[in-house]
């Protein structure tokens, strides 16, 4: 296992968000990865690197070691299972909601609900404990569309001030998780990096504290 700290972070909200508590912590990058193409980010250590990735694919780098130590949003680790990682601390970032959400007024029809939804497992795991039988339609993007095109009853994303369900003649409706990002750690990394790994989520835990 090389000496390298290596941190898998999403571009956009999380990474602005997170940027904070890594600085807490003593370290800033280097790299912008708004300007540079650079996926791995030199930092001012020498020996921490960020990889910068897709959020959905946080949890699998972490999982496999290819990063000791991530930030994903609750709603992908819900999705993703959270297999091989420790999940230390909630970052109390990127707060958001997942819920379901259909089109305003309109009652649940009979028989089998169609969801559309990129939370294939979340959705799954929610109609079953209601003991609900659903078929599951996976989209990638622009949720909304679904339900208004008749290609699904409902809809399982996350809500954030809710303006685009608004705007698109939806409304949001059961609640499944409240959702933030949390920080993750790969489980052998947290044995043979244990000091360091150990200093990192004490350094931004009180970061997370002070800005409460």
């Amino acid at each position: 296992m090389s000496e390298t700290l290596t941190i898998a972070l999403s571009k956009g909200r999380i990474y602005k968000e997170t940027m904070p508590l890594l600085a807490h912590a003593g370290i800033v990058p280097i790299d912008d990865p708004e300007t540079s193409r650079k996926l791995i980010l030199d930092t001012n250590h020498d020996d921490v690197k960020l990889v910068i990735i897709r959020a959905t694919d946080v949890p699998t780098y972490v999982q496999y070691g290819a990063a000791d130590v991530g930030v994903a949003g609750k709603d992908v680790l819900l999705e993703h299972g959270g297999e091989g990682l420790y999940e230390p601390l909630d970052l109390e970032i990127a707060k958001c909601r997942l819920m379901t959400a259909g089109p305003v007024g309109v009652k649940e029809p009979e028989g089998r609900l169609r969801i559309a939804t990129k939370f294939v497992n979340c959705a799954r795991r929610y109609y079953a404990e209601q003991g609900k039988q659903v078929e599951v339609i996976k989209l990638y993007g622009s949720m909304e569309l679904a339900p208004l095109v008749g290609l699904a009853d409902f809809i399982i994303d996350v809500v954030d001030t809710g303006n685009t369900l608004k705007a698109n003649g939806l409304e949001p409706l059961e609640h499944i998780a409240d959702i933030s990002s949390r920080l993750v750690v790969n489980k052998a990394s947290m044995k043979m990096k244990h000091a360091r790994v150990k200093a990192l989520i004490d350094k931004i835990a009180e970061a997370v504290e002070n800005r409460r």
